[in-house]
């Protein structure tokens, strides 16, 4: 999405948000996942809010790994993006949006001649397990907001998800997030001891790396076969360890049997007492 498509491009407005009980559809939000949710995944609340022509849905959800919040956006073409936020990261990102609407306070009209090459008037960046959090305060010929991008630093690169945030908007957006930390705390759930640390093994002119991870879903291990300009991975969620493992034990010790029949009739015929 370019700064262009994700901008500030509407006429400035007044912002609000509504709130509604889990259960009615008068939110709208139907539009956005069609009533669909991920097995076992349980929606506790939500908010809605109008920005310019841009509705923001806020979403807090809980799975058996721990409570999350989605937060989606939804363009006045019909244009739809979305990113999940722990409710720890969602706490940091509340208060960074404090500070980014303190210094959008503190600027002073847009000045064409004075405009970053890249736009950008402020950056800061949140690190919540194997995902960077990136918070752009930018400006084009539009006007200035917020871009908020996600990337998995697992998968060592790939696409970015983000929304962006009109930058008068972004005092109603913290505010809706109050109220929802307020409600359910700052507590993920889920998981709570330390990821171990990856591994990388080199087989031939191979290499392969275990990498564990955790997301909304839970935790994960993904596998990545790398050769020269060729990548691929796997993902298997921890709950499936348990089965690889036995999978993989069982053919083991099938290639282990196979060779030591083979050994073993290989013996006989080359034994001591062979004529």
């Amino acid at each position: 999405m370019s700064d262009r498509e994700s901008g500030d491009d509407q006429p400035q407005g007044q912002s609000k948000y509504h709130s509604q009980p889990v259960g009615l559809d008068t939110t709208g939000s139907g539009d956005f996942d069609s009533g669909q949710q991920q097995q076992g995944e349980q929606e506790l609340a939500t908010k809605m809010l109008q920005i310019q022509s841009k509705r923001f849905y806020l979403d807090v959800k809980q799975n058996r790994r721990g409570r999350f919040i989605k937060v989606a956006e939804i363009g006045a073409d019909g244009r739809r993006s979305q990113i999940f936020l722990a409710l720890s990261t969602a706490a940091e990102f509340r208060d960074h949006l404090s500070t980014f609407s303190d210094f959008y306070a503190s600027l002073g009209p847009p000045n064409p001649e004075n405009v970053p090459e890249d736009g950008k008037l402020k950056s800061e960046m949140m690190i919540k397990d194997n995902r960077r959090y990136y918070l752009d305060l930018k400006e084009n010929s539009r006007g200035r907001f917020l871009r908020v991008s996600v990337s998995q630093t697992i998968t060592r690169g790939g696409p970015r998800s983000q929304i962006a945030i009109p930058a008068q908007g972004m005092i109603e957006f913290r505010d809706a997030l109050t109220d929802l930390l307020e409600e359910f705390g700052t507590d993920d759930g889920g998981f709570k001891g330390e990821l171990p640390e990856g591994r990388h093994m080199r087989v031939e002119n191979k290499n392969f790396y275990f990498d564990i991870g955790q997301n909304n879903r839970g935790i994960y291990m993904r596998i990545s076969e790398v050769k020269t300009n060729f990548r691929t991975a796997i993902t298997v969620p921890e709950k499936s360890w348990a089965r690889f493992r036995d999978i993989f034990a069982d053919y083991c010790e099938k290639m282990k049997e196979g060779g030591e029949k083979v050994s073993v009739a290989g013996g006989s015929e080359a034994g001591p007492n062979a004529k």
